[in-house]
């Protein structure tokens, strides 16, 4: 058992501390958190590969009192190191990957270019890779019995951990916060892309028997025919219906009350940043007009837990301050966003 007993929860966040300015360590925290620095796939603009060193920084910033998970933080929050070589080698990829789409964009067909062709195989051959050492450093935090949670990072980043989970866990849902459907089969070429995050999941994780998606309000004509044939495995709440059914008078509490429903015992929250307004995310990879106040989603989780839901884990990707060189309010409310995953968590 941690002793924390000389710490003041109600001082300034100390650096010498890990994440949130807690003084745990890996042994002693109930949860631990895997930074995955990895953005090779991003179809608009990058710094999500960054997100988890800038919520890392923004973390000091927030008060440990939580009114919906009081006293959370005492079981134990602990960040590992971001992996530097991952990041360097996101970087290498992800210029690959700005040659194959400007080849794209220019008419060109990768197939017809052995240059292109090749660093293309390489980006898919080191997406199986990542997805692979996801799934090994999770495996062994939960076979430790720890609860974990990831962040990336853009998308693609969980399908490793998801992917342990079920191994572990037979039969749950993953509850998708997100602007975009990420149903496409391997977009741009890329079979590990961050838009084809739940494709993957449903071709490669039987035990997520349902993804429920909330606020989609960007997706192709193919994404909705998946969402349709899926037997009822895809649930999409599109944020224009949700926000139909508000202007019609229906509350939020109505709302969440036909998630939750749509929601199994066991529960895998996938919160893309995206899914928020983008007032409170502007530097976002792909920022899409419309979805949530923070607050929304964390009334939804509030609502999850008082169904008697079990969370079993999250993941937490597409924060980014893009260039800025400062503090952005885009790393401001991811730090607060993954506080509240961390308290529902273990709460």
């Amino acid at each position: 058992m941690q002793d924390y007993s000389n710490f003041d929860p109600n001082s300034l966040g100390l650096k010498s501390n890990n994440i949130f300015g807690l003084p745990f360590n890996e042994e002693s925290a109930g949860l631990v958190l895997l930074p995955v620095p990895w953005e090779v796939t991003v179809s608009y603009r990058t710094g999500t590969a960054h997100g988890p060193d800038q919520i890392f920084e923004a973390a000091m910033q927030v008060d440990l009192f939580d009114p919906d998970v009081k006293d959370g933080w005492q079981k134990g929050f602990y960040m590992l190191p971001v992996d530097r070589n991952i990041r360097k080698k996101s970087d290498y990829l992800r210029q690959c990957t700005e040659l194959i789409l400007s080849h794209m964009v220019d008419g060109g067909i990768v197939a017809d270019n052995e240059q292109l062709n090749n660093k293309l195989t390489e980006i898919n051959e080191n997406g199986k890779i990542i997805r692979d050492w996801v799934y090994e450093m999770t495996m062994a935090l939960l076979k430790k019995g720890k609860k974990v949670g990831l962040i990336g990072g853009d998308h693609s980043t969980p399908l490793g951990y998801i992917k342990a989970l079920g191994d572990i866990h037979k039969d749950f849902a993953i509850l998708q916060i997100d602007a975009h459907a990420d149903l496409r089969i391997a977009y741009e070429g890329f079979t590990y892309s961050h838009a084809s995050i739940m494709y993957n999941v449903l071709q490669e994780i039987p035990a997520v028997t349902r993804i429920v998606q909330v606020g989609i309000r960007d997706y192709c004509d193919e994404e909705l025919a998946m969402i349709q044939e899926s037997n009822g495995r895809i649930v999409t709440f599109f944020d224009q219906d949700i926000k139909e059914r508000q202007f019609e008078g229906e509350t939020w509490k109505q709302i969440c009350d036909s998630i939750v429903a749509a929601l199994p015992q066991k529960v895998y929250i996938s919160f893309d940043i995206d899914g928020l307004d983008p007032k409170l995310c502007p530097n976002t990879g792909t920022p899409v007009p419309g979805g949530f106040e923070a607050e929304q989603i964390f009334y939804l989780f509030r609502q999850v837990k008082k169904a008697g839901k079990e969370i079993i884990g999250f993941d937490l990707n597409e924060v980014s301050c893009g260039h800025q060189a400062g503090d952005c309010i885009d790393s401001i409310v991811g730090a607060r966003v993954l506080f509240k995953l961390c308290n529902y968590l273990v709460s």
